[in-house]
């Protein structure tokens, strides 16, 4: 498969953009763990147009991670355009842009997924980011704004008319945001339709290496991204892979081996910020990994770690964790 001038292997395997967590520290460990290509957080154009510094320190991309997208997300064509012109500027191997958040701050005023209810909109955007910049342009989507208007196949020839390089289909309406199961049949009407010629990108509720086969089987995908499944469990890339690669699961490694990996993660969220806010950064992690998942009367540990205030103390519940027999995770 390639998009653009990139090529991959057969059945890659993507981390999936997300807020507050897809950050260069957590790209590089996804990267390192087999992940094909890695995401950035998605940026607002209209900050990064105002140089808001919170915004364009997003921007940031090391060699190590590439090739990796910068996702933009906006509602206007000129602010998404020059949006993207700045984006080129930090060289990416792709720009993204995001059709696809649910979120009520983004989606409800017109943006991100907001523009499924209007896609003509979408489309003069698309048009005009690819004809600015000189790097591939891809979107990033979903199913359609509710059931009653699952738009996406019709929606993806439109899109590819405008020259985007690949499109990214999340199997959910923005009307179920995160909810209930992504339904892959339309993802793999998409990828089935005839007039579809560029690369076509699954995403929903993969989290684990069974269910990653299972998608490129089933449906016919060019690429897989793997989103939440991710948060917490970084090795996730690793087992994948290997399934893919060999047929057979990965053996587990050690509970040790595991909590060394979050360790790293904590230190490096650490390293990147401060102490204050590189230990809000890692909670979303160690609130949803599954590592401690049948570890008994767990829960006040979990909350006296999602409390920590001081890597100190932080360090001191983690090592109060006992070690579990070998199992998957």
């Amino acid at each position: 498969m390639t998009i653009g001038n990139i090529t991959f292997d057969q059945y890659p395997v993507f981390l999936a953009p997300m807020e507050d967590v897809t950050d260069i520290a957590f790209r590089l460990m996804c990267k390192r763990f087999g992940a094909d290509m890695v995401y950035t957080e998605f940026v607002s154009a209209d900050a990064l147009i105002r140089h808001v510094n919170k915004t364009t320190a997003k921007l940031e991309v090391a060699e190590e991670e590439r090739p990796v997208a910068i996702q933009i997300y906006g509602k206007e064509v000129d602010s998404v355009t020059e949006a993207a012109r700045i984006c080129e500027a930090a060289h990416p191997d792709i720009i993204d842009l995001n059709f696809g958040c649910p979120v009520k701050k983004v989606a409800g005023k017109g943006a991100g997924a907001g523009m499924l209810r209007n896609p003509e909109l979408m489309l003069e955007i698309t048009r005009s980011v690819v004809r600015a910049v000189h790097v591939p342009v891809t979107v990033k989507t979903r199913l359609g704004w509710d059931d009653d208007h699952r738009i996406i196949v019709d929606l993806a020839e439109r899109l590819q008319d405008c020259g985007i390089a690949a499109l990214t289909i999340h199997g959910r309406t923005r009307a179920q945001m995160y909810t209930g199961e992504a339904d892959w049949t339309l993802i793999g009407a998409v990828k089935n339709n005839p007039h579809m010629h560029i690369p076509i990108i699954g995403n929903g509720d993969i989290t684990s290496a069974e269910q990653c086969r299972q998608a490129f089987n089933d449906y016919g995908v060019d690429a897989v991204m793997v989103g939440r499944g991710s948060i917490g469990c970084p090795w996730i890339f690793r087992e994948i892979k290997h399934y893919l690669n060999t047929g057979q699961l990965l053996p587990p490694e050690s509970f040790d081996w595991y909590l060394e990996v979050l360790r790293k993660q904590i230190t490096d969220s650490i390293d990147r910020l401060d102490e204050r806010r590189g230990i809000l950064h890692i909670r979303r992690h160690l609130a949803v990994t599954p590592l401690f998942k049948g570890i008994p009367n767990f829960k006040p540990v979990r909350v006296r770690m999602l409390r920590a205030e001081t890597v100190e103390e932080l360090w001191e519940i983690i090592r109060t964790i006992p070690e579990m027999p070998l199992q998957p995770v």
